[in-house]
């Protein structure tokens, strides 16, 4: 027997869904760079305020999770609105020499900036060499 429309919705109701965040999620385009003693991460997040801002490093993966949302000025009606509100999100693997203690991170005019500096042994060093025999 098939199943009617309003049952199929009943049964989609009844089973545990995972859970889901309004609006759309981004990608942020991001440039890495790096240098002898850093690498340097910068994401753009327009719309995003520092408190809407996560940043975790659990062993080698660096996620970034930003928050924004269209909001109306104050006193103002909406008339027209192609500004999406949504959530940034983007995952890294990073080396395990970085020096997770030193790791900083800035938001300035929509752009986050992570310097994640590299730990010693990771730096790179001159090798002297040995004259004689």
């Amino acid at each position: 027997m098939k199943d009617t429309k309003d049952t199929a919705v009943e049964k989609v109701k009844q089973k545990p869904s995972e859970p889901v965040r309004e609006g759309r999620v981004y990608v942020p385009n991001t440039d890495i760079y790096e240098k002898d003693n850093a690498i340097l991460v910068r994401c753009d997040m327009p719309g995003v305020a520092q408190d809407q801002l996560d940043i975790q490093l659990e062993n080698n993966e660096l996620a970034i999770t930003g928050h924004q949302a269209a909001v109306a000025p104050e006193g103002m009606d909406r008339l027209m609105e192609e500004y999406e509100s949504g959530t940034y999100r983007r995952k890294f693997n990073i080396p395990q020499l970085i020096d997770r203690e030193k790791i900083r991170a800035r938001l300035h005019n929509g752009v986050l900036e992570l310097e994640l500096p590299k730990a010693e042994q990771a730096k790179p060093r001159k090798i002297e060499i040995a004259t004689g025999g």
